[in-house]
């Protein structure tokens, strides 16, 4: 048994009544123990002094394959980035640069305090990719793409279709529910562009067999709706509806150019939708209509989507611009502070269907946990100041002193203690080189 004290802490736990404490936090094993001014006997006390104690902050849409190609793709819309670059890219990878490349990712997302993540990993070698996040330590549910129509599909990664299901059913076998539950499968086609519809029907029946998790990408540019349209003659979500596929165990990144009816699909059939702004803006998608999908009960999280689109995967980013992209729509009261670290928090562990373990501190919750220093310049002054504005406006990822996840420390005082961050670094600049080679571009 492992114990580990916090104290002095200020402590947003994002319980049902939102109570921020002055206290400390027993931790014993995986799990909080207690939350509360009594001190304890403990194998590791951290003083907190001066600093904040978040639940964990939790991403829906995260590539980490992508994460080895930040810069390599900016200044383009969406099905030219894919074709012109990033998928050339994926077609490039193999079972190291891969490893390397979810290794990268993930020191960054430790680094902001994201303890969290749903993940789409590209077509081949994802093994490499789950073997990264079981020893780096983060929370992860992950998946291949899959990828088995288009014309314009690389041959790199373009799939049989039974090959495609095969090798997910293989890797679902293998890893899901791995180290202690802290991994999970789910089935990962990149979109209906680049699906059959036979391919997208086994996995709405493989889901529900297995009982995982599908996570896509819909309605994100107005290009990839019309091909939709054109190919299947529905628009997107009426299309997954159409295939069984609208349910609660279906994540869907962006959502931008939605209908009335779409809108309708999402709420009756509780889709979750992962809302990346930062991506939004630099492809020039378009702009989410987030409130009134809360408004109508349409489950909301955040991600920073994949690294070269963003260009960062900081949480503190989004929530910034998930808060202020809306304001001049719909006046300054729209998406306040509080309800968009609601979507960073819990909205994240509703949609990863981990409402019961993460997303808030409380007894008996895993500790995942980050602690953010507010003792900056920017974030002064402290008190008399509402800590939801100062977390969503103010602070930022280089804020983040520690983070935990399953009660390990992971990231401290600049620090990573799962993922040496000078070889991955130097790795991976002197990669990057051999991408363009193979990929031809």
């Amino acid at each position: 048994m492992t114990t580990t004290l916090i104290k002095n802490a200020l402590i947003v736990t994002m319980n049902p009544e939102r109570d921020v404490l002055h206290g400390n936090i027993l931790i014993v094993n995986d799990r909080i123990k207690s939350i509360g001014a009594n001190e304890a006997f403990a194998d590791r006390v951290i003083d907190a002094k001066g600093q904040v104690v978040i639940p964990g902050l939790i991403q829906t849409h995260i590539h980490l394959c992508q994460a080895i190609f930040r810069g390599q793709a900016d200044d383009l819309e969406l099905l030219d980035w894919l074709k012109m670059r990033i998928w050339p890219l994926e077609g490039a990878h193999d079972p190291d640069s891969l490893y390397l490349s979810a290794l990268l990712g993930i020191g960054e997302l430790f680094c902001s305090g994201t303890t969290a993540i749903i993940d789409m990993e590209t077509v081949h070698h994802t093994a490499s990719a789950f073997e990264a996040i079981e020893k780096a330590g983060i929370r992860a549910i992950s998946g291949k793409c899959m990828m088995d129509w288009g014309g314009e599909v690389p041959a790199s990664l373009m799939e049989n279709t039974d090959a495609s299901i095969q090798e997910s059913v293989d890797l679902l076998e293998r890893w899901h529910g791995k180290c202690d539950g802290r991994l999970s499968y789910a089935f990962n086609p990149r979109f209906a562009v680049s699906c059959t519809e036979n391919l997208l029907k086994q996995v709405g029946e493989l889901s529900r067999r297995y009982g995982v998790k599908v996570h896509s990408h819909a309605s994100e540019n107005q290009g990839e709706i019309a091909v939709v349209e054109r190919e299947r003659k529905m628009r997107n979500i009426v299309y997954f509806d159409h295939l069984g596929l609208a349910n609660d165990d279906l994540i869907l990144a962006h959502c931008i150019w939605l209908n009335d009816d779409e809108m309708r699909i999402l709420r009756e059939r509780r889709v979750k939708v992962a809302h990346c702004p930062s991506s939004n803006l630099k492809l020039a998608s378009g702009i989410s209509k987030i409130p009134e999908m809360i408004d109508q009960g349409v489950g909301v999280s955040i991600g920073a989507d994949g690294a070269p689109c963003n260009n960062n995967m900081d949480p503190f980013i989004e929530m910034r611009l998930a808060a202020l992209i809306q304001k001049p729509i719909h006046g300054p009261t729209v998406m306040p502070a509080q309800t968009v670290f609601e979507l960073a928090t819990l909205g994240g562990a509703d949609a990863m269907g981990l409402q019961q373990e993460i997303g808030s501190l409380e007894p008996g919750k895993k500790a995942d946990l980050a602690m953010v220093d507010l003792r900056k310049l920017h974030t002064t002054p402290i008190e008399k100041t509402n800590i939801y504005g100062q977390l969503v406006y103010q602070a930022k990822a280089s804020d983040v002193s520690l983070t935990m996840v399953d009660g390990r420390i992971v990231y401290e005082n600049g620090t990573l203690t799962t993922i040496d961050e000078d070889e991955v670094i130097r790795d991976a600049n002197r990669m990057i080189g051999r991408f363009y080679q193979r990929a031809g571009i």
